[in-house]
């Protein structure tokens, strides 16, 4: 028997809603952060428009403020955001027979880690109305979020912003936190990626290096290393 087809717009609404209000405070901490680092308020809320990814354009502001190449710019954003090519791919297995080819681009615009959470957490298969309605709100809190928190950074005062500036980074912290403490692996991989950006930031003869490249070693060398001293072991694997 095939699986029930879950295809109600409504229901994704409201499934997106929770998403959507965490979204909605994370991106005004980036449309301040944005505006601090010299982006425009236009510019701020078509970054979020066209990304929708904090890490992304978290690492993409200061590659941008810098000056630094597209070819930073590009390949700091396939590595930040290789994990969203996965998890489509995880995802297309739930998709029902309403999703079409073109759907199918437009959903995976918005799968974020907790669109796509939520998605392959319902039973059977999810289909077009549903998961646009899933993507919608989401989409809407990140980007209005953005609006406001740049519009905010042009009308508080620069001791507000630079305070409000910080919270961006505590999400960062507040994610990988609790997956440090209980795998040791993931905090060791941690510590190296942090040991690594102190190494670019202090030592004088890499601190020539772009800031996007930076970013893209510190990042690579860290998940290598670790995949190589502590490579995740397969279902059923002694």
């Amino acid at each position: 028997m095939p699986m029930k087809e879950e295809n109600s717009f409504a229901k994704g609404i409201r499934n997106g809603l929770p998403i959507c209000f965490g979204y909605f405070s994370v991106a005004f901490a980036f449309g301040i952060f944005a505006i601090a680092n010299g982006l425009t308020v236009p510019e701020a809320v078509l970054m979020s428009m066209t990304n929708v990814t904090s890490a992304g354009q978290l690492a993409a502001v200061p590659i941008i403020a810098g000056g630094g190449t597209l070819i930073e710019l590009a390949v700091s954003q396939f590595i930040i955001n290789l994990r969203y090519a996965l998890m489509s791919v995880s995802l297309s297995q739930k998709l029902g027979g309403s999703v079409r080819i073109i759907d199918r681009f437009l959903i995976a615009f918005v799968n974020t880690d907790e669109v796509f959470a939520v998605a392959s957490a319902q039973n059977g298969t999810v289909g077009n109305k549903y998961l646009y309605g899933l993507i919608l709100t989401p989409f809407l809190g990140w980007t209005c979020g953005t609006l406001l928190g740049a519009a905010a950074g042009n009308l508080l005062p620069s001791v507000v912003i630079s305070a409000l500036g910080v919270a961006i980074y505590a999400m960062f912290v507040a994610i990988v936190f609790p997956k440090a403490k209980k795998h040791r692996p993931t905090a060791i991989c941690v510590l190296i990626a942090i040991a690594l950006s102190c190494a670019f930031r202090y030592i004088p003869v890499l601190q020539g290096v772009p800031t996007g490249f930076s970013v893209i070693i510190c990042a690579v060398i860290a998940a290598a290393l670790m995949a190589w001293l502590a490579p995740i072991k397969e279902a059923g694997e002694e």
